[in-house]
């Protein structure tokens, strides 16, 4: 089994340098990536409830007697 690794490059002189990955770059590495995954289920779950909101007061204002291009405009 191959190790995780990361590539370093000197700027100045251009020379890159390969390194396997430490147990604790792993295991950041994988924290890193768990907290990416919750952060991205939140982003989402943030976007579903505006869209319901959204769609609710669009249903209210219709129900209110409003146009569907009333409601745009706004």
């Amino acid at each position: 089994m191959t190790h995780p690794t990361r590539i370093e490059i000197n700027c100045t002189t251009g020379e890159t340098t390969t390194h396997e990955l430490t147990a604790d770059e792993i295991a950041q590495r994988e924290t890193d990536a768990a907290l990416a995954v919750i952060e991205q289920a939140e982003r989402e779950a943030e976007a579903t409830a505006k869209a319901s909101a959204k769609a609710s007061g669009d249903a209210k204002l219709l129900a209110l007697g409003l146009t569907a291009e009333e409601i745009t405009a706004r």
